[in-house]
């Protein structure tokens, strides 16, 4: 078991430290340019397509789809999770507060790719035999090769993302909230596992219109509850935070000239942890965040890729900002801590053992959130393999490792979840680059047919 461990850790660090860096980037370099910086261009836009009707009543989603706010509120619900609370401290940690600028660049370039998905997601999506509308990169996989490989190829991220975010990733949530609610109020691992997978099952059982009301109403608020809390903690040591922006740019390029500097802080490393950290996070490029996408309801494919390059935005530059923030102005960083366990002793310098409660409830809320999603980007996946009777199947799987995986750490679990999280990133790039004439002229239609008409 110790081989295979170290066979597995031995390929993430090879794929996470150079393979899928230099995908993701280039990918959001390519589109970037090739989309004439659409990030830029089209925030304005995406701010209004994402909060312009708000507080409109966005109708129930049907098994024929989810609104495109919905569709919104499930991409973040996977993309902010546990990693927005231990995944700036361990950037930060190991790579010091340089790391967080390089999770700027990083989401800012990722912007441009997840349009791209997105706007992929709805062109190709599909109508099952049941009604039920899917999509997501295994049909523009599809699109962009034809025959066999095409199929192989598909069918090789399908199976690849099923077992790293719906059995092993969801096994890593459950983990994540047992652990910090067994820390916080001596809740037993096995009854908090046992209740997630009663909710879960409840929420998958309800098929895409449960999901998408539990999203749409659950992520505002853990969003709300983590920015005050966030928030609190940072006005209380306002006068910190010039130090903090001038450690963040300049640690960025000179680690060694902030002080109290990470040990052996680099700028390969500042650079390494915090892109790497950035993009794992938001999950642009990465093809989960497309399944949601795909089954918005939009008058037009780019209308989904604006919406969904706000997701990135809200998860990176304010969620995972708050986190970093709050670990830099507190002086947290020097504590010798690292991972959810520096975020948490970086609130409980303002909160005390309220501290731990706060990270414990915030953990539920995301690691949770996660879970729904993430089930439904597998369910997405279950549905082109073997079709809608294999759903039943798949959800009770799914809460078998959500109970197995709130029980105890198994370091192979994890590190199998990483690798084939990173491994399914090949497929979806490779298919994206493929259609990149197809993303241009789709974007070009909108500016020069759509977007006329509704003026």
């Amino acid at each position: 078991m110790d081989i295979l461990n170290n066979i597995v850790t031995s390929i993430n660090n090879l794929l996470t430290g150079s393979v899928l860096l230099v995908a993701l980037v280039g990918a959001g370099i390519w589109f970037s340019f090739k989309l004439g910086w659409i990030q830029i261009k089209g925030f304005g836009e995406g701010m209004k397509k994402t909060f312009g009707g708000l507080f409109k009543k966005s109708g129930e989603a049907g098994e024929d789809g989810m609104s495109s706010f919905q569709a919104l509120a499930t991409a973040i619900a996977a993309q902010v999770g546990t990693g927005n609370i231990a995944g700036a401290a361990t950037a930060i940690a190991i790579g010091g507060p340089g790391a967080i600028f390089w999770m700027w660049i990083s989401a800012f370039l990722g912007m441009a790719t997840i349009f791209a998905e997105a706007t992929m997601a709805q062109k190709f999506k599909q109508i099952g035999e049941d009604g039920v509308v899917t999509g997501g990169p295994v049909y523009y996989i599809r699109a962009a090769f034809k025959g066999t490989f095409g199929k192989v190829l598909a069918a090789i991220f399908a199976v690849l993302l099923i077992f790293a975010l719906g059995f092993m990733g969801n096994a890593v949530q459950a983990n994540s909230i047992a652990a910090s609610w067994n820390t916080a109020f001596g809740v037993p691992k096995i009854v908090m596992g046992v209740v997630l997978a009663i909710a879960s099952l409840f929420v998958f059982t309800g098929g895409m219109k449960r999901i998408a009301k539990v999203t749409e109403t659950i992520v505002p608020i853990m969003a709300a509850f983590y920015i005050v809390g966030s928030l609190i903690v940072i006005f209380a040591n306002i006068t910190q935070l010039p130090i903090a922006l001038h450690d963040i740019v300049i640690g960025a390029f000179n680690p060694s000239a902030v002080a109290g500097g990470a040990m052996g802080a680099t700028i390969k490393m500042a650079l390494t942890k915090g892109v790497a950290r950035g993009l794992f996070s938001n999950e642009a490029g990465m093809g989960s965040t497309p399944h949601a996408h795909a089954v918005a309801k939009v008058n037009h494919p780019v209308e989904q890729g604006f919406v969904a390059m706000i997701g990135v935005f809200i998860d990176t530059f304010v969620i995972l900002n708050l986190t970093a923030l709050v670990i830099i102005m507190t002086g947290s960083r020097l504590s010798g801590k690292s991972g959810a366990e520096l975020s948490q002793y970086a609130f409980s310098t303002l909160y005390g053992k309220g501290g731990e409660i706060f990270i414990a409830i915030c953990m539920l809320f995301f690691a949770f959130s996660t879970i729904i999603g993430w089930y439904f980007f597998g369910e997405m996946n279950i549905r082109y393999l073997f079709g809608a009777k294999a759903v039943k199947i798949y959800a009770v799987l799914v809460c078998a490792c959500v109970i197995l995986g709130s029980l105890q750490e198994v370091d192979l679990v994890w590190n199998m979840a990483d690798c084939f999280n990173s491994l399914m990133v090949v497929p979806n790039i490779i298919a994206l680059f493929a259609l990149t004439n197809v993303v241009k002229s789709t974007k070009k239609d909108y500016y020069d047919n759509f977007l006329p008409k509704q003026k």
